[in-house]
């Protein structure tokens, strides 16, 4: 038995079985992971823009909001990305 001869076919076959993947399950949200793709670049695109023309980012002042929650859970998550302390004096830990 040639080894080559078998592993050129078990990569022709892994080769069907991923085809059969994309269209089975990939292929009807295509279309929609494009879209969304899409519309995630244009607001990218428009913040940049934004910012580019010195107009402060919209979303920086409605967070604002949410930094008290995000100081919160700051400690647990630095504890669980392996950091012991993390920042300056004051900031945590």
């Amino acid at each position: 038995m040639d080894p080559l001869g078998a592993l050129s076919r078990a990569r022709d076959v892994w080769r069907r079985v991923e085809a059969l993947h994309d269209a089975v399950f990939a292929s009807r949200w295509r279309q929609e992971l494009r879209r969304e793709a899409r519309t995630q670049e244009d607001t990218l695109r428009a913040l940049l823009l934004l910012e580019t023309l010195g107009v402060e980012g919209p979303v920086s002042y409605e967070t604002l909001d949410l930094i008290p929650y995000m100081v919160a859970d700051l400690h647990e998550w630095h504890q669980r990305m392996g950091r012991d302390d993390f920042g300056g004096p004051g900031v945590c830990c």
